[in-house]
C-alpha cells in the first residue's frame, strides 16, 4: 500500500469522463479547423 501508484490511494482526484473529454476535444478541433477554412475561403472569394 505504500506504492504511490496504487489506485486506491488516489481518492481525492476528481472523476473524469474520458468519453466527454475526447468528444469536446474533437469538437473544439473541428471548430478551429472550420474557422480556418471559412477564413481561407473568404480570402479566396474576395480576390
Amino acid at each position: 500500500m505504500s506504492d504511490p501508484k496504487h489506485p486506491e490511494l488516489h481518492v481525492y482526484e476528481e472523476p473524469r469522463n474520458d468519453f466527454m473529454d475526447v468528444g469536446i476535444g474533437f469538437g473544439v478541433f473541428f471548430g478551429i479547423l472550420f474557422i480556418i477554412a471559412a477564413v481561407a475561403t473568404a480570402i479566396q472569394v474576395m480576390k
